[in-house]
């Protein structure tokens, strides 16, 4: 299968980049287009595979600096950075979770105002009155901090009551 090329323009377009976008990759090593007789860059398949990593990598969360790393195949720390990264995931997935679970149970919760909630209350009361640090701050890897517990628990407890009302 023969590679084709193109523009800066249509490349930047395929992935609805603006074109300064793709020369400050250029700058700054993640890409290296060829270029025509003019100067013109111009974009391999490969150089579009590779910005669709680039594109997905910065979706997941990584920095330019931790691409270069992936993209490199001489970088002997690639896999200290994407193990780095997949704890990071797991740290940002736990607090998305807890925030989840915060959501149900305000969605659930018997008071409109979720600062009135006695239960929501109880959850942030240590760091309110600074006898406690924020939940998930320390032992996010888990997936399962004390407020995600204790808002879970508020929440099936909200259920059984709204139930028991029907």
């Amino acid at each position: 299968m023969k590679s084709s090329s193109h523009a800066i323009g249509e490349a930047a377009a395929r992935f609805g980049l603006a074109t300064s976008v793709l020369r400050h990759w250029e700058d700054v090593g993640l890409l290296t287009p060829e270029r025509d007789a003019a100067g013109r860059r111009l974009f391999t398949d490969d150089d579009l595979v590779r910005i669709a990593v680039i594109l997905r990598s910065k979706a997941a969360g990584m920095g330019l600096d931790q691409i270069a790393v992936l993209l490199d195949e001489q970088a002997p720390s690639r896999h200290r950075v994407l193990e780095a990264h997949l704890n990071e995931l797991a740290l940002r997935m736990a607090e998305m979770e807890r925030s989840r679970e915060m959501t149900l149970h305000a969605l659930r919760c018997r008071s409109h105002d979720i600062t009135t909630c006695p239960r929501f209350r109880e959850i942030v009361g240590a760091v309110v009155d600074g006898s406690g640090s924020w939940p998930g701050l320390a032992g996010a890897e888990s997936g399962t901090g004390a407020h995600a517990v204790a808002l879970s628990t508020g929440a099936e407890r909200g259920r059984g009551a709204a139930a028991s009302t029907r």
